[in-house]
């Protein structure tokens, strides 16, 4: 009997002790040097790859943003604030439906075929093309890119429109968009704002990043940080 209280008091105090030097060691001393090293090496990025604005942060590079005029009475969806670079389209799982102080994006795809609403391959013209289809996303959107980019001046045709202007990323949150889709946005965010067409398009040359190691992906320009740039040349202007 003695033996077996003796036994069993051992391997308790045998566990306790795993127990404990287990959580000083993975709860404790591996997340310390874990957020040590990235605070370190990767600062920037260990930190939710944070961008300021006259030392507030207004956002991260990673995630896109809406730029979008308040909403008016009666209105459900907003319109597009048309004196900023606009993003890709926000076609994700839908609306944050939990904590409704926060707006939110779920990330997330459509979900929907690739020839959704399409007939014979093609998608219909706007008017034909069935409501919740891909096609139906896409069409509207290729036709508010035409009506919002075309300018006294300048005109935008369907042919001059790039799939990302009318297609969601695969989270629905894509940052960056082609430069293609930046430079037809020039005229009008030019117009807009009462600027020479060349300084805008200059803004958008220096914020269009290269391929990776100058051959991995697509050239790619940041939004976020090209509005930025936009709102402090129209304050000098």
């Amino acid at each position: 009997m003695n033996n077996s209280v003796t036994n069993t008091a051992r391997l308790l105090w045998a566990g306790l002790r795993a127990l404990l030097v287990l959580t000083l060691v993975t709860g404790v001393i591996y997340p310390l040097a874990i957020t040590g090293i990235a605070q370190g090496l990767f600062n920037d990025k260990a930190n939710g790859s944070e961008i300021k604005s006259n030392g507030q942060v207004v956002g991260s590079s990673l995630i896109g943003q809406a730029y979008n005029l308040p909403l008016k009475k009666g209105q459900e969806t907003p319109e597009p604030d048309l004196k900023w670079f606009q993003g890709r389209p926000q076609n994700g799982l839908g609306t944050n439906s939990v904590n409704t102080q926060y707006s939110l994006i779920l990330s997330g795809a459509t979900n929907l075929a690739g020839d959704s609403g399409a007939v014979g391959g093609v998608c219909p013209p706007l008017g034909k093309v069935e409501e919740g289809t891909l096609c139906y996303q896409v069409e509207s959107a290729k036709a508010a890119v035409i009506k919002d980019n075309s300018v006294p001046g300048y005109t935008v045709k369907a042919s001059d429109v790039p799939a990302d202007a009318v297609t969601s990323s695969g989270s629905g949150l894509d940052p960056a968009i082609s430069p293609d889709y930046a430079d037809i946005q020039v005229h009008r965010v030019a117009e807009k704002n009462n600027l020479p067409v060349a300084e805008v398009q200059k803004l958008v040359d220096e914020h269009t990043d290269g391929r990776t190691l100058g051959f991995i992906g697509e050239p790619t320009v940041n939004v976020l940080e090209l509005n930025i740039a936009l709102k402090a040349l129209v304050a000098r202007s």
